[in-house]
């Protein structure tokens, strides 16, 4: 029998080949260090990463690239289809009926989490994120519970590659203090983003677990500052951990998560 080979597949190979590499480089890689890690020659390299940026497959910063805002939007209608965002309607539903707060279900890509799911808080302001946005991890409630919930090899791994912006005055940019405020999160089971990511806003959230312990998505309660419950802990993270502790078991049963610690 003749053998049939799909018109393309070798070239496609080699686009998936540094697409991989980037995602799985520990910091952005420049062109350069793709060629190395690749076994490509540089000009072939310097063409692949021009068209997958051209694409919006690959985003480059001073040289140096990242997965691209299109792969990213790709990846999050992904995940809306996936059995994750399904299995938990009704907890997520739930929560943002007790709370009365903006809820979100994000899941780790790359060095960012991305919004799976959200639901509005019912009151007559409404926050300006979306399904398929992305957060920081050092930022936000939901990356800061993701990385609090991976093993320490994990979180290191993440870590020493991770840009740590100040995107507000309360933002920690010192790896030193991030690493205290996971482990404080570590032990108390839950995150906060106290303007740490956006003027006004606070935020709570926790990581969900599957059945090895390892972090495959967040979720998080917002609320802007001005209507904070005054006993959050009552108010939020309390229906935040009966959420969690509820997954756990429908999270068991769900087929490995794609991009799990």
């Amino acid at each position: 029998m003749l053998e049939t080979k799909v018109a393309g597949a070798a070239a496609f190979a080699k686009f998936m080949t540094v697409l991989q590499a980037v995602a799985d480089a520990p910091q952005p890689p420049s062109a350069a260090a793709l060629a190395r890690s690749c076994g490509y020659p540089r000009p072939t390299v310097y063409r692949i990463v021009a068209a997958l940026a051209e694409q919006g497959m690959l985003a480059e910063t001073a040289g140096a690239y990242r997965l691209g805002p299109r792969l990213m939007s790709l990846a999050s209608r992904a995940w809306a289809q996936f059995d994750l965002r399904a299995e938990l309607a009704s907890e997520l539903r739930a929560l943002r009926d007790e709370t009365g707060e903006t809820v979100h279900l994000a899941v780790p890509a790359g060095r960012e989490m991305t919004y799976i799911d959200k639901l509005e808080s019912p009151g007559p302001v409404r926050m300006a994120s979306r399904v398929g946005a992305s957060v920081a991890l050092h930022s936000s409630a939901v990356g800061k519970a993701y990385l609090a919930a991976l093993d320490e090899a994990a979180r290191e791994r993440l870590l020493r590659g991770l840009p740590l912006d100040a995107r507000m005055p309360g933002t920690v940019t010192s790896l030193s203090a991030l690493r205290a405020q996971l482990d404080d999160t570590a032990r108390r089971g839950y995150a906060t983003d106290n303007e740490e990511n956006e003027a006004g806003i606070v935020c709570y959230g926790v990581a969900l677990c599957d059945a090895a312990g390892r972090p495959v998505a967040g979720v998080s309660v917002s609320t802007l500052l001005f209507r904070r419950r005054e006993d959050p802990q009552a108010a939020y993270v309390e229906p935040l951990l009966r959420l969690r502790d509820a997954a756990a078991a429908k999270l068991a049963l769900l087929p490995a998560v794609p991009g799990g610690a």
